[in-house]
């Protein structure tokens, strides 16, 4: 790398993990944070703090040769990359706006007074934790943490039974939130003080339409959009079956959606770093939602985007930690025209699907030289409290890039029956919401 220079990437795992390693050559790097969701690892979670972690980098980055930090980890490492680079004087996303985001409700009161219109009622839970459920709540509602990643207790409750089981903890499940939450807790009360207490629910009016993802970055105060990934639920559910790229999501709502993030962002002081706003588009109203705001790369896309339009949202993560224009990186050839990440959940929480064979994965490979799989096994345990939080069990996830929507669909079905796990891409499941290309479903063609 250029002057020899290295940066540090914290909580490194999965999409992070394979997305930085394309340019270790080029941008030698050295991690740092655990991974919650395995064992030993996520034994570093209790009395995890956020202000001793930087601390203790801050005294290695001379040492280290450290010029510059990035993270993509919701939970803790934006959070901690923010503060990593606000201390060593490195360019980074200020702590301030990543608060802002990160913290739901602050994040809801902000777009109230610059969106108001892309916004939707809101309220803070009476109760805290572990408290019985108030009795003046109007159902249905969408309850989710004002603080949590990965859609963790985040689903709509149509009356107090419903609400009373989501909330419903048991002590076990009480220490892990309150540790999950304690590290962002401490930050936002010294820095962010208004915010409020993280250790809340949050109660929003449902929304309507189809699910989108505005990706982009803000450099020297400019906001750059980069393209708009549909998220696709399972039917009759709120977990995510595919994210597709690109999508047909119209003119209009694009600009929408542009308009809206540079709102929000100038507001909160996002004045550098990728961002990601999820958002609900009503396609009968032309009514745009913000769901949320999250300040960093959605890592899981990196790979869409450099398929389709030969971006690396990795290498532009990376130029962005050293405070060089990302709009100067070269586009790499695309290889497909159109991709998706295509996820494998069970509804039931008896079953177990089985895990891929080395051969399996192994002929995958063969047949599907651009397969990326990622599996999930998990024990009894994991499994009931992610039907709990999630409603769902996620135990793999694919991605493939093809031709046009029917190829890619062919390839789904194809590859899910070599690993053995039913298709994402069945027969009467619903289609993808259209793409820049020809109007064509994803299920396969008669």
């Amino acid at each position: 790398m250029m002057g020899g220079n290295r940066t540090l990437v914290l909580f490194n795992y999965d999409w992070d993990r394979l997305g930085f390693g394309r340019w270790q050559s080029d941008f030698p790097s050295d991690h740092a944070g655990f991974d919650l969701f395995s064992f030993p690892s996520n034994a570093h979670l209790p009395g995890f703090d956020l202000t001793r972690f930087v601390d203790r980098l801050a005294n290695k980055a001379a040492r280290a040769g450290w010029q510059a930090v990035t993270s993509n980890h919701e939970q803790f490492g934006a959070l901690a990359a923010a503060l990593m680079a606000e201390r060593m004087g490195w360019p980074g996303t200020p702590v301030s706006a990543v608060l802002a985001c990160q913290h739901k409700l602050h994040a809801r009161r902000v777009l109230q007074q610059v969106a108001p219109e892309a916004n939707t009622g809101f309220e803070l839970m009476a109760s805290r934790y572990g408290e019985p459920v108030p009795d003046d709540i109007s159902y249905p509602v969408f309850v989710k943490p004002v603080k949590a990643a990965f859609s963790v207790l985040a689903s709509t409750v149509r009356n107090r039974a419903e609400l009373d089981a989501l909330v419903r903890f048991g002590i076990w499940e009480l220490w892990v939130i309150r540790r999950l939450v304690e590290p962002f807790e401490r930050i936002v009360g010294a820095r962010l003080p208004e915010a409020g207490s993280a250790h809340r629910m949050l109660l929003e009016r449902p929304a309507h339409g189809l699910q989108y993802n505005l990706d982009g970055y803000v450099f020297n105060g400019e906001l750059r959009p980069l393209g708009i990934v549909h998220s696709e639920m399972y039917p009759g559910t709120e977990c995510f079956r595919r994210f597709v790229y690109p999508c047909g999501l119209p003119d209009a709502a694009r600009a929408r959606a542009i308009e809206v993030a540079q709102r929000f962002l100038t507001a909160v002081g996002f004045d550098h770093g990728l961002f990601n706003m999820e958002f609900f588009h009503d396609a009968a109203t032309g009514k745009l939602t913000v769901i949320e705001f999250n300040p960093r790369m959605a890592s899981q896309f990196s790979d869409l985007y450099l398929r389709v339009d030969g971006i690396d949202l990795h290498r532009v993560a990376l130029e962005l930690a050293h405070g060089r224009d990302p709009a100067r990186l070269p586009h790499a050839a695309p290889t497909a025209g159109i991709a998706a990440s295509f996820v494998y959940r069970s509804f039931d929480p008896a079953a177990r699907p089985p895990m891929p064979s080395p051969a399996q994965q192994g002929e995958l490979a063969r047949q599907f030289a651009d397969a990326m799989l990622f599996c999930f096994p998990k024990t009894a345990g994991q499994i009931a409290r992610d039907f709990k939080w999630l409603s769902s069990y996620r135990y793999g996830i694919l991605h493939l890039g093809g031709r046009d929507p029917a190829e890619l669909a062919e390839r789904c079905n194809a590859a899910s029956a070599l690993l053995g796990w039913p298709s994402p891409c069945a027969r009467h499941a619903a289609a993808i919401d259209g793409s820049r290309l020809p109007q064509l479903s994803l299920e396969t063609p008669t």
